[in-house]
């Protein structure tokens, strides 16, 4: 025989409870609807006693905001885009995405606003991608990686879309919102510091020179030996992309190209990475016959022997930055700049 209780409910089975509702926050905090809806949408015209209650309310109750609902009010999705314009396995192979990422998501985390992320690395994917966005399904976008020519930062820029780009968009410096390290100044140091060691023989192994850290590092590099008064080698310049493979071909190529070389600096620690194996291969010792720098003093940097010297990119900083500018943006503010200083790291190889 089954038996059932007055409510239908089997026996053993616990009624569903239901969610708290903002009138269950208001109620607990001891305040108006109108107080918990005011501090829910960014706490203007409260006082700090009154947020103080509905946040502990909050947390009491178990309250979780209705995104979707507030979005029909307010217009806006809750929401940002961490866009990444580049193969999806370079998101992979390179650790400075993964911190950037990283680091966005925990200062939006402190907003309770959920980042998506978003690679985009072919012509459709950019299309596709861009359509998305500017339909309103995020109300910001943080853009990575950046190539020159690149029309997903005009486009969502002339679609009015909050956009704060890593690293400086070339040839929209003035139109959008970017925060970046000094590439150019710490370039510098590490030249300075490989001549300091007695080198004079300095090669280079670019970044891509339709990006922003490729170029701006190049300059620093030819800007200290012009003070040195040493004359640029162009047999000494080989560019790569970013990637392991190419700072191993690159490397290759210097020291056959110019074997009395005694110093290498790479514009990426991946990149270094590939001119150590680069040099192992030739028979040249590191930092005995050659120095090798890098630059961004990620987790390559200390992924074998030797451990690089580097220069530090403060990517906490510039997270924290990104976002602290976007949600500006978003909230009516002007477009800003954010230049932070880069530090050199001494090592083992240099």
């Amino acid at each position: 025989m089954t038996m059932s209780n007055a409510g239908g409910q089997g026996i053993g089975r616990e009624p569903r409870r239901r969610p708290p509702t903002i009138h269950d926050v208001a109620r607990e905090a001891g305040v108006s609807r109108g107080t918990v809806s005011r501090v829910l949408n960014g706490g203007h015209y409260v006082s700090p006693a009154a947020q103080e209650a509905v946040d502990a309310a909050i947390h009491k109750t178990g309250y979780v905001v209705n995104r979707h609902a507030r979005s029909l009010i307010t217009g806006r999705s809750d929401s940002v885009a961490f866009l990444l314009t580049e193969p999806q396995e370079r998101f992979f192979e390179d650790p400075n995405f993964n911190v950037l990422l990283r680091g966005c998501t925990q200062a939006l985390a402190n907003h309770d606003i959920p980042l998506l992320l978003m690679i985009a690395g072919t012509d459709a994917e950019r299309r596709r991608i861009t359509r998305y966005i500017t339909a309103g399904h995020v109300d910001g976008v943080l853009l990575v990686s950046s190539h020159s020519g690149d029309p997903v930062a005009e486009q969502l820029r002339k679609a009015g879309v909050p956009l704060v780009a890593c690293g400086k968009p070339l040839g929209q410096a003035s139109k959008v919102s970017y925060v970046a390290a000094d590439d150019r100044d710490g370039a510098r140091d590490m030249v300075r510091h490989l001549l300091a060691t007695g080198r004079r023989r300095i090669g280079m192994v670019t970044g891509p020179l339709d990006t922003p850290g490729g170029t701006e590092r190049l300059a620093g590099y030819r800007e200290v030996l012009a003070e040195a008064g040493i004359e640029a080698d162009e047999r000494l310049i080989v560019s790569g992309d970013y990637s392991r493979a190419s700072g191993e071909s690159g490397g290759a190529e210097l020291l056959s190209r110019v074997p009395d070389m005694d110093a290498v600096f790479v514009a990426s620690d991946l990149m270094a990475r590939g001119v150590l194996s680069a040099c192992r291969q030739a028979g040249r010792r590191v930092p005995q016959d050659i120095a090798v720098g890098g630059f961004d003093d990620s987790s390559a940097a200390l992924a074998g022997r030797p451990e690089l010297t580097t220069i530090r990119q403060p990517y906490d900083r510039i997270s924290a930055e990104m976002v602290r500018v976007l949600l500006a943006l978003i909230g009516g503010e002007d477009p800003a700049v954010v230049i932070l200083p880069t530090e050199l790291v001494r090592r083992e190889s240099a």
